[in-house]
């Protein structure tokens, strides 16, 4: 029988809550504790009762059933297609071992499954919270083609044009012209709103030697932005400063991140933040790029320079930003603080300080943007 890899009930029944908040549903940390207690109450040993426990605990409405199936399917490695009825009876769904990918199933002793609710989470909802720079070269592999499911959207700006709606402000010019085409009979009232556009999105990617485990995976999530067609800028940070959202116009990821590697001179050199911040202000911020957009700098932090002159060029470029977000590759570790100088410095200039070590922590920056 093939090895595997064990986890706490409770440390299971968790990670699937928090997969149906990631799914959409409003998991709150009370709805949380009452699938616990729960679970407990109709006992572990009962995969059925336990998945009934969830309905009725982490659903708030009739529309979140079907989606709670698909994820309890996939989380847990059941089957979808639950009657709703008062009539239907509980589902008895498969219960596996946490396992790799490729690992076989021989005959076992069941009755260690009866202690507790084992269940199987798919490799691929695995591999999204691992950290990219401990994965081995075929998870790498496995992990590139993940890739294409990031969906990245801009977040928007009003406008400075009106047009025409039900509701808004009154649109007096047109108003006005309504009625002197009506010889002065008074009529409805004409109303308007700003129409809204896409903000641009800047972003600074470190790509120094304590950053390469994570620069090919950063470069992909840029690579889907400049893809996506949105108004995107994407520039590298290691010595100096790269211009590199040409070579990320490739179709195919692999030859996009080829051609970026190419024309960055400094891959896995040392670090300038500060630097490449000037220049980057000097020669495009300033001149409108970074005006009223969303500036990602994604860097652990370390600067060899003078962390107080970073903390002035990032002083510099929140003035001019719109929203600036700082990805750290470290902060996805419970343990980790702040303490680097060049993150200290840069933190009180900072207005959302996420992570950014793993697929779903990409998937989370997206989200921050996106709301930005």
């Amino acid at each position: 029988m093939t090895s595997a890899t064990h986890r706490p009930p409770e440390e299971i029944l968790l990670g699937f809550a928090r997969a149906l908040r990631a799914a959409g549903l409003d998991v709150t940390a009370d709805r949380e504790r009452a699938f616990l207690v729960a679970a407990s109450t109709v006992g572990l040993e009962d995969a059925a009762a336990v998945r009934w426990a969830g309905r009725a605990t982490l659903c708030a409405s009739p529309e979140d059933l079907a989606r709670f199936d698909l994820v309890y399917a996939a989380w847990f490695g059941g089957e979808v297609g639950v009657r709703h009825g008062k009539d239907a009876p509980p589902q008895v769904v498969a219960r596996a071992a946490f396992d790799d990918a490729g690992a076989g199933h021989g005959d076992g002793d069941d009755d260690d499954d009866d202690d507790a609710l084992v269940a199987q989470a798919s490799t691929t909802e695995v591999l999204r919270h691992r950290d990219v720079a401990n994965l081995s070269p075929s998870e790498k592999a496995r992990l590139a083609r993940m890739f294409g499911r990031l969906r990245p959207r801009a977040p928007r700006r009003p406008a400075r044009r009106h047009t025409a709606s039900r509701r808004g402000e009154v649109d007096a010019r047109r108003t006005l012209r309504a009625t002197l085409q009506r010889l002065g009979e008074p009529g409805p009232v004409q109303w308007r709103r700003r129409t809204e556009r896409p903000r641009r999105i800047v972003l600074l990617i470190d790509v120094s030697g304590s950053m390469s485990g994570y620069a090919d995976s950063l470069l992909r999530v840029a690579h889907r932005y400049v893809r996506s067609g949105l108004p995107v800028e994407v520039f590298t940070l290691g010595t100096r400063l790269t211009h590199v959202t040409r070579a990320l116009t490739a179709r195919d990821a692999d030859r996009a991140i080829v051609a970026a590697g190419e024309a960055i001179p400094d891959w896995s050199g040392g670090t300038r933040l500060a630097e490449g911040l000037a220049v980057f202000l000097r020669r495009w911020g300033r001149r409108g790029m970074a005006r009223g957009a969303v500036v990602v700098v994604i860097s652990d932090g370390w600067e060899r320079g003078d962390p107080a002159t970073l903390g002035e060029q990032m002083a510099q470029l929140r003035a001019i930003a719109h929203h600036v977000v700082w990805a750290n590759p470290h902060r996805g570790s419970a343990a980790y603080e702040p303490v680097q100088a060049g993150i200290l410095a840069a933190l009180p200039h900072v207005d959302s300080f996420v992570a950014g070590h793993s697929m779903a922590a990409f998937e989370e920056l997206t989200e921050v943007i996106a709301r930005a």
